[in-house]
């Protein structure tokens, strides 16, 4: 014990060792380390709820601060190790079987777990997997499984709320990026497989940040030209288009004003032919005809008026026969 402690300081105070431990590759190691540790606190400690509100005046989660200080680089070591976790998780779902891997793990602890303790018993009468049993089983406080459950909700209402501000278009170069993204992805998914356009995706998602950042002054100078060059051409189609619309409106005055002019004349011209004149009528002399003339009357008779022979008279004529009328039977 004595020999491998004093080897063990030997190898300790050795000038390599000192070399190694304390020159300048360890001083730059450990400041990395400690610059690393402290970015991570910053992004940790930049989940915080945003000042600013949606639209619909509703409060942001905190999660929208975290992702907007992981994605715009602002803790770059931080950012650089998300994003490589990001890709090496990729790979590993696309080349690595880890689900049968981690079945493997299971059956094999077990196998070892139950090796150990049988043996120990066939052996010791004690098993070697019992003598490294806890105390006490570990247990998920409920602070801690309430916590998580919070942050699992706050995550889940940021992409819940990020999809419908892309979609109503809050930020409207956010929802056109949105679409471009899609876009593309509509037609890369028939040629690229699926953890590839993941990768793309991710990709673009971390990187085109970090690009704007690193090349701010160049690409807001030629976005500022594009900008004043699109201004220029839109208000030269908005005075060439309200000078054309001026001589439509004028050529459509003129128009309608010399149309307007011909039917007036059209109508007083009928008027004048079609009116009839007006004459006005002599009165007629009134002379004395009487109004009824003699001929219009029956003439009257001359003769006088006989009388009617009586029922009597009538019958006895008729019972008197004429002596001189011969009988209809001869005796």
């Amino acid at each position: 014990y004595l020999d491998a402690s004093a080897a063990a300081n030997a190898v300790k105070n050795h000038p390599i060792t000192q070399s190694v431990t304390n020159g300048p590759v360890a001083e730059n190691i450990k400041d990395q380390h400690a610059k690393t540790t402290s970015e991570f606190s910053n992004l940790a400690a930049s989940r915080t709820t945003p000042a600013t509100p949606a639209a619909t005046g509703q409060q942001l989660t905190p999660y929208h601060s975290f992702f907007t200080s992981l994605l715009s680089w602002n803790n770059p070591r931080a950012s650089a190790i998300a994003y490589l976790s990001v890709v090496l998780f990729i790979f590993a779902a696309r080349y690595l079987d880890v689900l049968r891997y981690a079945m493997k793990l299971t059956w094999v602890t077990l196998a070892i777990t139950v090796a150990a303790e049988v043996t120990g018993k066939a052996l010791f009468s004690t098993g070697f997997t019992s003598q490294i049993r806890p105390k006490k089983y570990y247990t998920v406080s409920k602070a801690t499984l309430d916590s998580f459950m919070g942050d699992l909700t706050e995550i889940i209402n940021f992409f819940v709320i990020e999809s419908q501000r892309i979609v109503f278009a809050e930020n409207v170069f956010a929802s056109a990026a949105a679409f471009v993204g899609a876009f593309l992805s509509y037609y890369l998914i028939k040629i690229v497989p699926f953890w590839g356009l993941t990768l793309i995706s991710t990709s673009v998602l971390f990187l085109s940040p970090l690009i704007y950042k690193t090349n701010q002054e160049l690409i807001d100078h030629h976005l500022k030209n594009a900008s004043n060059m699109i201004n220029q051409q839109t208000e030269q189609v908005k005075q060439l288009a309200s000078h054309h619309a001026a001589r439509a409106t004028e050529t459509t005055k003129q128009y309608v004003g010399e149309y307007s002019a011909k039917a007036q004349e059209m109508i007083g011209s009928r008027s004048r032919s079609v009116s009839p004149t007006i004459t006005k009528a002599e009165p007629t002399k009134k002379e004395n005809v009487p109004a009824y003339k003699s001929e219009d009357f029956p003439a009257a008779p001359k003769e006088e008026f006989k009388s009617v022979p009586t029922t009597e008279s009538a019958a006895e004529g008729l019972r008197e026969p004429s002596s001189e009328e011969e009988p209809l039977i001869a005796t």
